[in-house]
């Protein structure tokens, strides 16, 4: 899933080239590319589909060269993940209907990539044997408030697997207190956004908890892979509502399990789950570009262009971001209203800094 404009990472992160194409982590690969790389370990690149916004379509296809233009599905809206998720599993359905799958968003951060695709691996091993739908769950370090949590049951688990466990329930980024009692408690994960099932499971979930959306996608079989193909999408996508799969599937549907995993995973909201990820000095500063002199400065996420020369003094907490002539500096504490900054600035200031 590459469709997102990426605001919380503004102003690097621009609506014509959002953070899923950009380089953040400074490793000579883009976000998308090392997610695609990654994905090389565990099925051939011709199984591998893109659903992106289709003004995004060049952009995947210079950067993923390896993938051909039938792979990379175009929507013409953005409608969140489940009508994102549903038109995908009828594309699939034409080539595999026996098909096993994984979603996974294109801007997450793996550190511990053979972890994860031991992990992928034994999800998909679990799916196929299995009507289930599977997530993957982080184990938490930190009680953080912009993260979803799944709680399982601990005396629901695979026998297979232990590490694969009943839902109980879904939270979405809870207060700090409950964040807190949820850490304790000790039966909550992080919500990683990743899912593992058969496309004949995900099709009957989608058929009894979204009907209205999976009838719009079904109706297109005749025209996928067809020059109809464009003209039944922009039709579909002015009658699809936006709604995520979680709320949407995952929180009503019986059969969903969660792995519980560790493999350094962050979903790069935020500046302040970069900063989380990056090395720092002794100061606990992160800081990016060649030119940055810091004085007096603690906890600080710092990046700037690779020549500029920038002198800071006295901040202790914050974000400093500049990118093409944009500059951010924001309290990390207060990283949420970023979205609100983007928004007041193109109503004050115009698109072309967006």
């Amino acid at each position: 899933m590459a469709g997102g404009i990426g605001a919380r990472f503004w102003p690097m992160s621009r609506q014509n080239h959002p953070k899923q194409f950009i380089d953040i982590l400074g490793t000579g690969e883009t976000l998308i590319q090392a997610t695609f790389n990654r994905f090389l370990k565990v099925c051939p690149p011709e199984n591998i589909y893109i659903v992106t916004n289709e003004v995004y379509k060049n952009q995947v296809l210079e950067q993923l060269p390896a993938i051909g233009e039938d792979q990379v599905l175009c929507e013409p809206a953005r409608r969140n993940t489940a009508p994102c998720i549903a038109y995908a599993n009828y594309r699939i359905l034409l080539k595999n209907p026996e098909a096993n799958i994984v979603v996974a968003p294109s801007d997450h951060i793996i550190l511990k990539e053979d972890i994860f695709t031991e992990v992928i691996t034994a999800a998909l091993k679990a799916s196929a044997e299995n009507d289930w739908l599977l997530t993957l769950g982080i184990q938490p370090s930190r009680p953080d408030t912009g993260y979803g949590y799944i709680q399982f049951d601990e005396n629901e688990v695979c026998p297979k697997d232990t590490r694969i466990k009943k839902v109980k329930t879904f939270t979405e980024k809870p207060q700090l207190e409950m964040a807190e009692q949820f850490l304790a408690s000790g039966d909550f994960l992080w919500n990683s956004g990743i899912f593992i099932w058969r496309l004949k499971t995900i099709l009957k979930a989608f058929d009894k908890y979204l009907p209205e959306v999976d009838e719009l996608f079904k109706a297109g079989l005749k025209k996928y892979n067809t020059p109809a193909e464009d003209g039944f999408l922009q039709q579909t996508y002015t009658q699809c509502r936006s709604i995520s799969i979680d709320y949407g599937v995952m929180e009503k549907a019986e059969n969903v399990y969660v792995l519980s995993s560790d493999f350094g995973w962050s979903d790069l909201g935020t500046w302040g789950s970069l900063y989380d990820t990056r090395l720092k000095d002794s100061n606990k500063n992160a800081v990016v570009g060649n030119n940055v002199l810091m004085y007096d400065s603690h906890n600080c996420l710092v990046n700037m262009p690779k020549d500029k020369l920038v002198v800071l003094q006295g901040l202790d907490n914050y974000i400093v971001v500049e990118d093409k002539g944009i500059l951010l500096v924001c309290r990390k504490e207060d990283e949420q209203q970023i979205r609100q900054f983007v928004n007041d600035v193109m109503i004050d200031k115009g698109e072309k800094y967006v």
